[in-house]
């Protein structure tokens, strides 16, 4: 079982939260699943958060689960 949900939701809430605080990033999508590009299908827990910030410039933050 991994965290990945929880941590992408706590990532998206807090950078949520800034673009009203710190006026650094003006755009937070959703958090995205890993799926198969043309399928459709559940590929991993991964999940990606697209950000953008005052000056345009996008960002792509990254939530998956390392294999030890």
């Amino acid at each position: 079982m991994d965290f990945c949900d929880y941590i992408a939701h706590k990532i998206h809430g807090t950078l949520k939260k800034s673009i009203d605080e710190s006026m650094f990033v003006t755009k937070v999508d959703k958090p995205k699943l890993d799926l198969h590009p043309t399928e459709g299908w559940f590929i991993s827990s991964k999940k990606t958060i697209d950000v953008v910030d005052r000056n345009g410039r996008r960002y792509k933050v990254t939530v998956e689960a390392v294999e030890d």
